[in-house]
């Protein structure tokens, strides 16, 4: 795409990486094909390119950002099925983010839309902050489906709808998880923000699993949000803030005795992790250690298919559809290792049409955007309940999340299963007629 950015504005390095990545759109169209909001709107504005012209717009012009432009970047799901099927190479998760921290330093957006990010900022990323938020939304789940018909409250509607009806307790913990046997292997084990609130049984599952397979699980003192709920709503500083936090307690058990991995069990954390490196590149004090770590991270199922996992003795009595999170197959590019394991477990593994197609969770989208993630949640249901698996597994908070508000099928983490086939408990939420023959 051609670019006129004056060289006043390219001496700025975020422009000067910007225009790089425009110049590479060659217009094709080919996102759009698998863009959910384009698919979803029919909108050109609300396809990658589309959005790309706009960014191209903004940047090229040094102007603020306006509330037509706004609009449909904030329609974007980050969900990057358009770098998936872009053949030109155009890194779009770079280029809205750029965007993003733009809009988010000229833009000017309406009052209630400012509080509600900034709380969303301030409650979620905290697990304490945000347990004790969904405690005191409980008793008020029952107006979600009146705040939504109001345009203004829709978002506290949304939030109110995804609240579970009741908070697990708060079994986070500290320190060393070590297998009876021999050690295979050492590994820090992220624990998050808020999956540890909304479902800390995967995690559990987690540990249980890796001790059984021989591999001494780490929980790091001072890690907490990865920095992809902010980053995305582009605020850059508070998502570095994160970051610098995990790098340093990551690398204070990596130094005491090296890791083999930083294991991330929520797929759009993991996405963030393993970009560690480009995000605190300018830090001179915690660049190196940013990129050790970004190469030290590892989705669960990447790192359980290294270590060749035994083949069951005997078939699951379940059949399972897999549904993959777009942070996992077109974030970190991890297809195959989740279905190979659940097969290898003894599971039959099926596949939903339109797997390409987000769900609509994509972070905090499906409270600020909750009219086009309902839609796309609508879909995703559709799609897997055709497979008709008697399970829905998945490997992102947000997708189990998002997921389970639609269906009635059990939803459960990827690991969760696993656990079970190879020796844990069965996992709360499975029907009791699910036993291994």
């Amino acid at each position: 795409m051609q670019t006129r950015f004056p060289p006043e504005l390219l001496a700025d390095p975020r422009h000067a990486a910007a225009e790089a990545i425009v110049r590479k759109c060659v217009h094709c169209g080919l996102c759009t094909a698998t863009c959910p909001t384009y698919v979803t709107l029919g909108n050109e504005l609300d396809s990658p390119r589309g959005r790309i012209y706009l960014i191209k717009d903004m940047l090229e012009n040094g102007r603020a950002a306006d509330s037509r432009t706004m609009l449909h970047l904030d329609r974007c799901l980050t969900c990057l099925a358009c770098t998936t099927t872009c053949p030109s190479g155009v890194d779009y998760a770079r280029l809205i983010d750029l965007a993003r921290q733009h809009v988010e330093r000229t833009g000017r957006r309406p009052l209630a839309d400012r509080a509600l990010r900034g709380l969303l900022a301030v409650v979620l990323p905290y697990p304490r902050r945000f347990r004790t938020a969904l405690r005191l939304s409980a008793p008020f789940r029952f107006l979600a489906s009146i705040l939504t018909r109001n345009k203004v409250l829709r978002p506290i509607g949304a939030m109110l709808a995804l609240a579970p009806a009741s908070v697990p307790a708060n079994t986070r913990v500290a320190g060393t998880a070590r297998p009876s046997g021999e050690v295979r292997a050492r590994v820090a084990l992220m624990a998050g923000c808020a999956q540890s609130v909304l479902d800390p049984a995967i995690n559990a599952a987690t540990v249980r699993l890796l001790n059984r397979l021989g591999v001494e699980v780490v929980h790091a003192a001072g890690e907490g949000c990865c920095g992809a709920l902010v980053q995305h709503m582009g605020r850059e500083t508070s998502a570095q803030a994160f970051a610098a936090a995990n790098v340093r307690a990551w690398m204070a058990a990596d130094r005491e005795r090296p890791l083999d991995a930083v294991i991330v069990t929520a797929s759009g954390c993991g996405t963030t992790v393993k970009d560690y490196g480009h995000l605190l590149a300018d830090r001179p004090d915690l660049a190196n250690d940013a990129r050790r770590i970004a190469s030290l991270a590892a989705d669960i199922t990447e790192f359980l298919a290294r270590l060749d996992l035994p083949a069951a003795r005997n078939p699951m009595n379940v059949s399972v559809t897999y549904h993959a999170a777009c942070s996992l197959q077109h974030g970190q590019k991890v297809t195959l290792q989740p279905k190979a394991l659940l097969a290898k477990a003894g599971f039959t593994v099926k596949e939903p049409r339109e797997p390409h197609l987000c769900c609509g969770s994509a972070g905090v989208y499906n409270i600020l955007q909750s009219e086009i993630a309902g839609a796309l949640k609508a879909r995703k249901a559709r799609n897997l309940e055709a497979a008709r698996g008697e399970v829905i597994a998945a490997g992102n908070i947000g997708c189990l999340t998002q997921i389970r508000s639609g269906t009635d099928l059990p939803v459960l983490h990827t690991v969760q299963l696993l656990d079970w086939a190879y020796g844990g408990p069965a996992p709360e939420g499975l029907p009791a007629r699910f036993r291994v023959t």
